[in-house]
């Protein structure tokens, strides 16, 4: 239990990084997330977990084995980068050989079904466990089995949704190479945002099943400003720079309004324009 658990949140080690001056988001979900540290990060957990074993329960008869341990570091290690891809922030999953970000845009990033299925399970288990009541842990495996669904449907349903937005998009005569995202809103698994880079400007649309997905621009938008010849400067920043690496619809916008004066730089995932959601930076 406790490998699994230390497992399944080890590689959010990167948090550290909130004690430093780094940009935390062009830090984040990287070298910890990686393919190398998915390799090497189990195998290094199995090591902690064995001396331990061997240094606080010595006197204990029955030793650990090291093959039960590396399979649930591993278990843990892949689900949590797996459950990061499956959201619109994405993981670099090749890290550190390529800094390419991978997004599923599948669940919300605090999906409220997945703690509802999780946790009732859990917690239906631990009553009927406490009580000896037979077959404790089958309402935990029932959660699990719900669970799975559930991403699984997503996953699926958000396929159905971006090809649905594809042929709205050519009909509209945009171009078939036109990016865009699909991503799910929160607490409404039959609902999409949806996030369209027309070249100058990013526009919303939106999306729902009834059961069938229909899309529909939003009419409104957010221009990028990169170009403006006045926030160049401030592009250059070191800071500028590791945002615009983690970004996937960066815009720039200079506001004139206090206390909020200033250029700021966002991302369209996060924000409906200007210096404003949590993703916002001030650069100057």
């Amino acid at each position: 239990m406790s490998t699994l658990i230390i497992a399944n949140n080890l590689p959010d080690v990167d948090v550290a990084v909130f004690a430093t001056n780094t940009l935390a988001m062009s830090f984040r979900r990287g070298w910890t997330h990686g393919v190398l540290a998915q390799l090497t990060l189990p195998i290094a957990l199995t090591a902690i977990m064995l001396l331990v074993d061997r240094v606080f329960r010595k006197n204990q008869p029955e030793r650990v084995r090291a093959l039960p341990l590396l399979v649930l570091s591993y278990a843990g290690v892949l689900l949590h980068v797996f459950m990061d891809f499956l959201n619109s922030y994405g993981v670099r999953l090749l890290m550190p050989f390529s800094e390419r970000w991978f997004y599923g845009d599948a669940l919300y990033i605090v999906d409220p079904f997945l703690y509802l299925t999780f946790g009732l399970g859990w917690w239906i288990s631990s009553r009927r466990l406490t009580r000896a009541t037979p077959n404790p842990f089958q309402p935990a495996r029932i959660g699990l089995t719900l669970a799975a669904i559930y991403i699984a449907a997503m996953v699926a349903s958000n396929a159905l949704a971006r090809r649905e937005v594809q042929g709205g998009l050519a009909r509209a005569g945009r171009s078939p190479d036109t990016r865009f995202m699909v991503t799910p809103v929160f607490a409404n698994p039959f609902r999409r945002e949806v996030v369209i880079d027309v070249g100058d400007r990013y526009e919303k649309g939106h999306l729902w099943f009834d059961p069938l997905p229909h899309f529909r621009p939003a009419g409104y938008g957010a221009a990028k400003g990169l170009d403006d010849p006045a926030v160049q400067p401030a592009l250059q920043l070191p800071r500028a720079q590791a945002f615009l690496r983690w970004s996937r619809f960066p815009f720039v916008q200079i506001n004139p309004t206090p206390p909020l004066t200033g250029i700021w730089i966002n991302d369209y995932r996060y924000a409906s324009a200007g210096p404003y959601g949590w993703s916002a930076q001030k650069l100057q």
